[in-house]
């Protein structure tokens, strides 16, 4: 099953479901308005399928202009846990396969 993490005020998680919808492909959703820790096992599969955690991390974020994160050395691994409101949304999962952002590609190769 293919699951969708973000918030329902994202236009890109918003294209994500609507997306699935339309395909009638069943998925879960994930609010991070409404829950904002997520189990372990999920940030590993989120971390463990891209390169660098720095990747996930959305740079146009209020809460990343406001709270310096492009002057200062940080891990991210470390700040995502902490703050799940920087991360690009939304986070695709599937298995073990996680992608963040929309991608048509990605939702083709894990249905």
């Amino acid at each position: 099953m293919i699951e969708i993490i973000g918030t329902r005020k994202s236009r890109e998680t918003a294209k994500a479901i609507r997306y699935l919808k339309e395909r009638r492909i069943p998925y879960s959703f994930i609010d991070l308005d409404d829950r904002w820790e997520l189990p372990g096992k999920i940030w590993k599969s989120i971390f463990s399928s891209v390169d660098d955690p720095g990747t996930l991390i959305d740079a146009s974020s209020r809460l990343f202009r406001e709270g310096g994160y492009q002057w200062r050395e940080y891990d991210p691994e470390e700040e995502l846990r902490e703050h799940p409101e920087l991360l690009v949304l939304p986070v695709i999962r599937s298995g073990m396969k996680a992608h963040a952002g929309f991608s048509e590609d990605f939702l083709r190769e894990v249905m």
